[in-house]
């Protein structure tokens, strides 16, 4: 769970660190206080993208820190594991923002990319904001809502492997089936050229090996000539060769190491030269004598590095590269000549594969009809508990026949809502007010919560459009969630903010001309004054105070 976040210089909080307890923590504050802000802080050091615009004005850099417990986050351990970053139960992400838009991630102090940030954070964090009933209405969204309710990965992965075999192989027959009219004479083309290739026959390391050979035989004289010196300065010369000086040198520090033992291992050393001296010179010897001028030899190699440079520069390759030529025009023709045959087993595997895809999708449309009975139910018991006491949600799933491939399968996902006691479902971009719409997301939102395996839920403004009673059980419902790990929910609503474990209180404060956001957790009292507060009226009364406090004990009575 998320257990403190530190900000500095970002938006209008210039210097602030909170801490979080397991349970339900509510964040009130008067409208612009800056509630939203740590949300949004929260999300970029999870890996949002960066804005220069964020950083505080006057300010070069914005630095936010978050420091997570392990305790109830195995996903996010073994991320840290499979990194090698594991720590000690505990994981700090830091994100630094410039004015020019850079940022840097850490975590656990390694520098980490943004998209790394974004995996870890799915691990840590699950973020709902006020506008989630927007792209409710998109069919992509419900889809995607479905699946994650039903727990579909396994079904989905099967479905998008068979699709992109089976898009592999009509590309494959396409390329074959819209070859023009030229096909006949690049496969003429084509003869010609693995013709001329295999008959140079030239093996992989050749080029190298002639090169190399060549070089040699065209520096023949010069090798012999001073090989020859080199002898005579090792080992032959009349007067002063190395050997001899060495073996001279050798005699006299061995006569000295009788006096003075301090000469010993000089003496080994000489000895050893001289050794040396003496095989480098028998090494020299044989093969100067196996060096051999050769001009015919010279000609034969001249003649075979011209031929395979002019086989060359025809193809614009390099004459290493001449082999890797070969095969490629060789497997190009033998495709082309083959193309009829090759035509026919792909569009036999091209059934067969369809027949897989169609299977898995069948599988996956079977497992999205149960789920989308299960999930109907979940959300319409729970909107019937938000003020709509006769709705009636479903969710659709149509099977599309059709040969084309998706990666999602062949369904047509559409949820349908029937407000109202006699009408029949239909669309919700067709029937739902803005009002009901926030319900029925925020319904979404508690059942998806509830199927999560991640440890923290933020809930920004999602009560939005919501008052009354509703508040209460839309509270009760945030509250059930947070028993389960930790929710943090940002709120204008006192029946909401009435559930919580903890209170804090967002402010903005104007001093020296310069506004900043503070963050105080409420103590019992001053928790009544924010209630009160919340409740209404430009003044706060006994009876306002009084009404807080009930409202406080009776959501401390009432059952989890």
């Amino acid at each position: 769970m998320l257990a403190e976040i530190s900000i500095r210089d970002f938006a209008i909080i210039d210097r602030l660190s909170v801490e979080f307890g397991p349970g339900m923590t509510v964040l009130s504050g008067e409208t612009g206080a800056g509630k939203s802000i740590l949300v949004d802080a929260l999300n970029l050091v999870l890996g949002e993208r960066a804005d220069g615009g964020a950083v505080r004005d006057g300010c070069e850099r914005a630095d936010i820190t978050a420091r997570f417990s392990l305790a109830d986050a195995p996903a996010a351990a073994a991320w840290l594991v499979d990194h090698e970053l594991d720590g000690d139960d505990e994981c700090v992400i830091r994100r630094v923002v410039a004015r020019e838009g850079r940022s840097r991630g850490w975590v656990n102090g390694t520098p980490m990319p943004v998209r790394e940030l974004r995996a870890l954070g799915r691990c840590l964090v699950d973020i709902h904001g006020q506008h989630a009933h927007q792209s409710l209405l998109g069919r992509d969204a419900q889809r995607n809502l479905l699946d994650e309710y039903g727990e579909h990965g396994d079904a989905l992965a099967a479905v998008a492997q068979a699709a992109r075999n089976l898009r592999e192989t009509r590309r494959a027959i396409a390329r074959i089936e819209q070859r023009d009219s030229d096909g006949d004479s690049r496969v003429d083309l084509l003869r010609y050229q693995v013709g001329e290739l295999e008959q140079l026959g030239l093996a992989d390391d050749e080029v190298a090996d002639l090169e190399a050979e060549h070089k040699r035989l065209a520096s023949a004289e010069r090798l012999i000539g001073d090989g020859q010196r080199a002898l005579a300065l090792l080992y032959e010369a009349e007067d002063g060769a190395a050997a001899e000086r060495l073996g001279a040198a050798e005699r006299l520090i061995g006569e000295l190491a009788t006096i003075d033992d301090g000469f010993e291992p000089i003496a080994e050393l000489v000895s050893s030269a001289l050794i040396q001296a003496q095989e480098a010179a028998d090494s020299l010897r044989r093969h100067v004598e196996n060096l051999d001028i050769d001009p015919q030899r010279f000609t034969e190699v001249e003649n075979r590095l011209g031929t395979i440079r002019d086989i060359a520069r025809k193809h614009h390759v390099s004459a290493a590269d001449i082999p890797t030529l070969t095969a490629e025009l060789q497997a190009e023709l033998a495709e082309l000549e083959g193309a009829g045959a090759r035509l026919a087993e792909l569009k036999e595997a091209e059934q067969a594969q369809l027949a897989v895809f169609h299977e898995a999708a069948a599988t996956l449309s079977a497992a999205r009809e149960q789920a989308a009975s299960t999930l109907g139910q979940a959300i319409t018991d729970i909107i019937q508990t938000l003020g709509m006491p006769e709705g009636e949600f479903a969710v659709r799933v149509r099977s599309q026949a059709s040969d084309r491939v998706n990666d999602t399968g062949t369904d047509h996902i559409e949820f349908l809502i029937a407000a109202n006691p006699g009408q029949s479902a239909r669309p919700l971009d067709r029937v739902a007010s803005g009002g009901e719409l926030s319900r029925i997301s925020l319904a979404i939102e508690v059942i998806a919560a509830t199927r999560t395996r991640v440890p923290t839920l933020v809930f920004d403004e999602v009560d939005t459009g919501i008052g009354g009673g509703v508040a209460e059980i839309v509270g009760r419902q945030l509250r059930r969630l947070g028993l389960a790990g930790q929710s943090l929910c940002v709120t204008h609503l006192p029946q909401v903010a009435a559930q919580a474990a903890h209170h804090l209180h967002v402010a903005k404060q104007v001093r020296d001309g310069q506004t900043r956001t503070r963050i105080q957790a409420l103590d019992d009292e001053a928790r009544v004054e924010e209630l009160a507060r919340m409740l209404g009226g430009v003044e706060l009364t006994e009876q306002t105070r009084a009404h807080a406090a009930d409202m406080i004990a009776r959501a401390a009575a009432a059952p989890a």
